[in-house]
């Protein structure tokens, strides 16, 4: 996938799901990984030509691991002229030392997710953009039916009222395929996550068993996101977006 077919899929999900308004101000989460790095320079494209002005600000957690190295991070925003803040924490040292945590993840997702709107609120932000792709919804649909009994997924725009703050994913229409060509294009510079508890989770599960299935049954995944847009599970019914 090059440029111009990731701002295509980028313009198409927010004037779908009417994701930017005149004078927004995005905060982008930065995991390090390769989904939210093409999300960055998605927003920065769309900046140039979209007709709604906006702004745009990077914010990375630093769960406190001695030793993550962000300094290439830094180089990459700072090339692309992204402003780019990096909060220090310490959720990894409550997490793993003070709570000993079994299960980490939830815990610290919850953690994480407190500090970064936090911050997103006091750099004047009013949207949060994360850069799950088409596979994450399709993913995310099949874990709340095998492990919550629910049908659900990740909606293009979430309302967290308690922070008066717009979630918003645009890289909705592109897939983790496309997205990894992308960043071996580009020469992304992906960091390696430094969580200890980085490993073999649900998500794999369920995505080891959506790649077999998609062996024996082509095109799988993209009929399973078809019928998401299709279906009435909250959030996805298009016609409320253009009212």
């Amino acid at each position: 996938m090059n440029m111009k077919k990731l701002l295509g899929y980028t313009r198409k999900a927010v004037a779908d799901y009417n994701m930017i308004e005149e004078g927004d101000k995005i905060a982008i989460g930065i995991s390090g990984g390769k989904d939210s790095l093409a999300l960055a320079l998605a927003l920065k494209g769309l900046q140039r030509f979209y007709p709604k002005k906006f702004e745009i600000q990077a914010i990375m957690i630093d769960l406190g691991f001695d030793y993550a190295d962000f300094s290439i991070l830094k180089e990459f925003f700072e090339k692309h002229e992204i402003p780019f803040t990096i909060l220090n924490t310490d959720i990894g040292e409550i997490v793993f030392e003070e709570r000993k945590e079994k299960n980490p993840c939830s815990l610290c997702s919850k953690m994480r997710k407190g500090a970064f709107n936090d911050t997103a609120v006091k750099l004047g932000c009013n949207k949060i953009a994360l850069g799950h792709h088409k596979n994450d919804i399709v993913e995310t649909l099949f874990l709340c039916m095998f492990f919550e009994g629910r049908i659900y997924s990740f909606s293009p725009v979430t309302y967290l009222d308690k922070m008066n703050l717009y979630v918003i994913r645009p890289l909705l229409y592109a897939s983790e395929r496309e997205v990894i060509t992308f960043k071996n294009k580009y020469e992304l510079p992906v960091m390696k996550n430094p969580c200890p508890a980085d490993g073999y989770t649900k998500r794999e599960y369920i995505k080891d068993l959506l790649k077999k299935l998609n062996i024996e049954n082509p095109g799988l995944n993209d009929r399973i996101f078809k019928s998401i847009i299709n279906s009435n599970i909250n959030g996805w019914d298009i016609k409320e977006f253009l009212k």
